[in-house]
């Protein structure tokens, strides 16, 4: 007979290999045959709804890993609330309008001069859905779930016509009106900008003091006194037109070099240092209040400027008296507007002066920084020049410098509900917490959101001009708008004239003979996505206003959390959503942006089709997504020994449970030995673990849990000693289908519990499970949480015997290294046990030499009588000598008692048992 036919050997078609990047393409397929995303929706259908809204990404270019670690955690979370008691819709979105659609046709070659706006807009919106397409290709390769066929797109049809109620039902509130204030300029874009299209990056600009001459003091100062100002924007001099200084601040007039100079007290001997004057002397001290409007005189041009007061002047540099240009300012802008001074901004759209700034006409507004300072040192009114780099914002877009440029703009004001949006503010739940005080303080601060930009492709603001002039937004033509825009789209704004896109027969007293323009600007693409509460949350019946979750970059403060929460406000009164949750950025191993120029991009294509996107999606869980997250092949290749570790134990539990049917063979608790109870007790204790990190977003948890329950308590302890049952008992032996019970409730909670993070392979081990009747694993809910009356005693007690199993496992490691035995097997265990350690070895049932995967073992309770070459530890020592007797030619374990069954010589007792009652069939050969 050979005894080895013998043995119940684990035996499983689930491959050891996971070979991801080809068998998940297999496993999508099948997804989509089975058309998974409306089968989850079906079968949670009458539960409580919960929607995380996805904020759009960007149509354009390929994803990277940023894309992958945002819409990964959104899955995570998705998948997990379809199977804990919800019906959790998905429906991605795309954000599809705006400049960098037109510069990446423009550097196609496609030429806009050439052709009409509406035409070009074509060309824009087809661009846009080749994109689409591919991104949504790449996101359901991550394995994202989600409405797929059924997406939002801010350029369609029904989102634009829903968008345009947002902009009329702001109107109608009084929220939308137009202005001549300084906004953030691109001269690069030639457009304006929102805060959120900013981003800082080092400048070398040049820092001059400028003296302004006194030609009225108003009895306070003398005429021919000069006022000093700092500014590092020498190209705005031309557009100056007062000199503001704080109402409360002592100034001093200075004597110096036979010239009188007034500045702040304050700053006065930082002011000398900086002008290397000898020995200042102060003639004059006065309240900065004492000298509104003195009037001082431009350096170069005739004109005046006026000394105006302002709460804005601080201390923190320059001299307390600060040059004020209304057009290129919003602190100027405010202050001008108070003292009823011209908006004055001499720069047209491209940065270039206009004749408002003589002498400057045609030059780059940069280009006109050296001329000016020339004119000023001409002049005598050049102080003191200096250069220095600094942070200066930019066109997120151009990465080129922006300027503040008063022009006329459709502006939404913040100022005239922003209570109610800090109030919304503090009612939503934020993870981080700290995400509250930060969109708190940007909406207290904030000035009003600039809407309108002056390109080709985005939704028309819905604005008519009568003849007069006077801007037209009333119900009527909102909802005339709204309702052509839905019906064929935002591009008949442009093919068509005024008169063709306003109700029938619509009159207007401005305009008497019946003329009317239209409003060339578009909406900020903020707008756009920020009116998605409306155009998704609300419009479709699948979903629900407000949402649930919201889930971004932490970017996105000042972007989408910010124009949803205020557009949201601005029409319902609340925000658009219950909780907001953010992440950081994806960086490289070193903690560096990823950038092309340094040559550190890691594409999440390139990810999968090496290692497959459970590892990517692994990857996602083990960081600290709140904070920047590091991505390195050396990282993932740590993530993708993780993910081997569970797929093993996974597979040898499958394997192990070829021959158990759990309606027939499983065991009840009360029926099982103290050690299957533990391991229980133990996998309840992750499922609660792992439940709760889900609900509160806590992936990380959920990694390192199921990583060491896999390999600490199933691999190293559960799973190694079990062999010695699994393969050797007799196949219906009691502990045999003990730890099969255990190992088949292990194997279905783990599956569940990973599904949303591993859904691959999640559901390849659920086509091989016992008796799992549902198709795919994400067909059913999360395993349920027990209560088991001897919980606490059983860890306490499997808990002490793992630490005191660990010992001695070292104690066979050593004796193993010294050449004292081989395997564990041909060991003879002898504890010596304190008062404790026997009395918790004395209290265990089940096999010591099981246990502890040795042939033998003995326990003694005297410590003190523990051999010098015994090991001691905290409690107890441990020899580890060498078994004696004759080695088990079927189980391998070494015993004194083997050959005492003459048909089989060479077995122990049990081996021969077994096989005598179970065998008797198979002949010997």
């Amino acid at each position: 007979m050979e005894y080895k036919d013998t043995l119940l050997m684990p035996k499983t078609a689930f491959p050891m290999r996971g070979n991801l990047p080809n068998r998940e393409p297999e496993i999508q397929q099948k997804w989509a045959e089975m058309n998974i995303y409306d089968q989850v929706q079906k079968r949670t259908e009458g539960r409580p709804l919960f929607v995380l809204h996805d904020g759009p990404p960007y149509a354009n270019g390929d994803l990277h890993m940023g894309h992958a670690l945002n819409k990964v955690l959104k899955d995570f979370i998705v998948r997990y609330k379809s199977m804990s008691g919800y019906q959790a819709p998905y429906v991605p979105g795309w954000d599809t309008h705006g400049l960098p659609i037109e510069q990446a046709l423009t550097n196609k070659g496609v030429k806009r001069k050439e052709m009409t706006i509406a035409e070009f807009r074509e060309r824009c919106a087809e661009y846009a859905y080749s994109q689409v397409e591919s991104q949504r290709e790449q996101f359901k390769r991550i394995g994202v779930r989600g409405d797929w066929d059924n997406p939002y797109i801010t350029l369609e049809p029904q989102y634009e016509a829903q968008q345009i109620r947002v902009f009329g039902e702001m109107a109608k509130k009084g929220y939308i009106y137009k202005g001549k204030k300084p906004v953030y300029w691109s001269p690069s874009s030639e457009s304006a900008l929102a805060e959120a299209e900013i981003e800082y990056h080092d400048k070398r600009s040049p820092s001059i003091y400028v003296s302004f001459e006194v030609t009225d003091g108003k009895g306070v100062l003398e005429a021919g006194v000069k006022f000093i100002i700092w500014t590092t924007t020498p190209w705005t001099i031309p557009a100056n037109l007062a000199i503001a200084l704080h109402p409360e601040l002592e100034y001093v007039v200075v004597e110096e070099s036979g010239s009188r100079y007034v500045v702040a007290k304050e700053l006065l001997q930082k002011v000398t240092e900086t002008m290397e004057w000898a020995s200042p002397q102060v003639i004059k001290t006065v309240k900065g209040s004492e000298l509104e409007r003195v009037v001082a005189k431009h350096p170069f041009y005739e004109r005046e400027s006026l000394v105006v007061l302002g709460e804005h002047v601080t201390t923190e540099a320059g001299t307390g008296c600060v040059h004020t240009a209304p057009g290129h300012g919003e602190d100027d802008f405010q202050v001008g507007k108070k003292y009823g001074l011209d908006v004055l901004c001499p720069v047209d759209d491209r940065g270039v002066f206009t004749d408002e700034a003589p002498g400057f006409e045609g030059l780059f507004y940069d280009k006109a920084n050296k001329p000016i300072t020339e004119k000023l040192e001409e002049a005598g009114a050049l102080l003191k020049l200096e250069f220095f780099t600094h942070s200066y914002p930019h066109d997120w877009r151009t990465k080129k410098p922006i300027i503040f440029r008063a022009t006329a703009q459709w502006f939404a004001s913040i100022e005239k509900f922003r209570e109610e949006l800090m109030q919304a503010v503090k009612e939503t739940k934020w993870v981080p917490a700290w995400g509250e005080t930060r969109l708190f303080n940007m909406v207290r601060d904030r000035g009003d959101w600039c809407i309108s930009r002056q390109r080709a492709w985005g939704v028309p603001i819905p604005v008519f001009y009568a003849e007069n002039g006077e801007a037209i937004i009333t119900e009527e033509t909102i909802d005339h708008v709204s309702n052509l825009f839905g019906e064929h789209g935002s591009n008949i704004w442009f093919e068509k004239e005024a008169k063709d896109l306003l109700p029938e027969g619509f009159t207007h007293e401005g305009s008497p003979n019946g003329t009317f323009t239209k409003e060339q600007d578009i909406m900020d693409v903020w707008f756009d996505s920020g009116s998605s509460h409306q155009s998704v949350l609300e419009a479709r019946d699948d979903l629900k206003r407000p949402a649930d979750l919201y889930l971004e970059g932490s970017d996105q403060y000042r972007g989408w959390f910010n124009s949803s929460l205020t557009t949201g406000v601005a029409v319902t009164g609340k925000a658009p959503y219950k909780g907001v949750l953010s992440h950081g950025f994806a960086l490289d191993g070193n903690g560096r942006k990823m950038s092309k120029s340094l040559g550190n991009v890691m594409l999440p294509s390139k990810v999968m089709n090496q290692l497959g996107a459970d590892i990517l999606r692994l990857w996602v869980a083990s960081v600290d997504y709140q904070a920047d997250v590091r991505v390195s092949d050396p990282i993932l290749k740590q993530v993708a020994e993780v993910y081997r570790k569970i797929r093993n134990t996974l597979r040898f539990m499958l394997a192990n449970l070829a021959d158990f049917d759990p309606k027939k063979d499983a065991v009840s608790f009360d029926n099982l030995r103290e050690v299957d109870q533990f391991l229980l007790v133990r996998l309840n204790q992750v499922v609660k673990t792992v439940k709760r990190s889900y609900e509160e977003y806590e992936f990380a948890t959920i990694y390192h849990t199921i990583n060491n329950f896999c390999t600490l308590d199933l691999s190293s302890f559960y799973m190694d000693f079990a062999k010695d049952i699994l393969y050797i008992e007799a196949q219906n032996h009691k502990d045999r289908r003990a730890m099969q019970t255990v190992m088949y409730e292990a194997l279905t909670a783990l599956t569940k519990l990973i599904s949303p993070i591993l859904p691959h392979t999640a559901d390849e081990v659920w086509a091989y499970v016992p008796g799992a009747e549902e198709e795919s694993v994400q067909l059913t809910d999360m395993p349920e949480e027990k209560e088991y009356t001897e919980e606490k005693g059983l860890l306490e007690k499997w808990n002490s015997f793992l630490d005191l199993r660990d010992d001695v496992l070292k104690a066979l490691e050593e004796a193993r290294n010294s050449k004292t035995i081989g395997k564990s097997l041909a060991a003879k265990v002898t504890l010596f046990a304190d008062e404790v350690t026997f009395k918790l070895l004395s209290s265990i049932d089940e096999d010591l030499k099981q246990l502890f995967i040795v042939s033998d073992f003995e326990v003694s309770d005297s410590l003190q009588s523990a051999p010098a070459e015994a090991l001691t530890f905290d409690g107890h020592a441990v020899l580890v000598t060498k078994a004696e007797g004759e080695t088990c030619e079927r189980c391998w374990i070494v015993t004194d008692e083997a050959g005492q069954d003459p048909d089989h010589p060479t077995l122990c007792p049990r081996c021969a048992s077994v096989v005598k009652e179970n065998y008797a069939h198979l002949t010997q050969e």
